[in-house]
């Protein structure tokens, strides 16, 4: 298979901003919001175990998880005109923690007939090595 990956430009900023939506969802506990980006099917892939949209979605039952983030570090690999796999570095502050900390996260975007939908995310906590090319 032959990918295009982008590091900038208005592609890029797209599925940023969608990514963003996600995040925003987070922070401000909107399940609702949450669920909209996500595909029925979807699967996540955490340092605690697999999650379906329903646990994704379910974290929210008491408010937010996320007082903050930054996004960074993105790239997008240009699967088909219809799956996208973002990657990028968030730095995140847990809701009721003062300490930042940070992962790297691929997500997988597919276009459906709702339009583009995350149908899967892998985290990735950073350990303080950085591996270069």
């Amino acid at each position: 298979m032959t990918s295009v990956v982008l590091t900038d430009g208005p592609q890029l900023a797209e599925f940023l901003a969608l990514e963003t939506k996600v995040w925003e969802a987070l922070v401000s506990g909107d399940a609702a919001a949450d669920g909209r980006m996500l595909t029925e099917d979807f699967l996540g892939v955490y340092p605690s175990g697999f999650s379906g949209k329903s646990g994704h979605c379910g974290q929210l039952s008491d408010g937010p998880v996320m007082a903050g983030y930054r996004l960074s570090d993105a790239q997008l690999r240009v699967l088909s005109p219809e799956a996208v796999l973002l990657s990028y570095r968030a730095a995140y502050r847990p809701a009721g923690t003062p300490a930042w900390r940070s992962m790297l996260i691929s997500s997988l975007w597919e276009k459906r007939a709702d339009g583009w939908c995350n149908s899967f995310s892998q985290d990735t906590p950073e350990t303080g090595g950085r591996m270069h090319e």
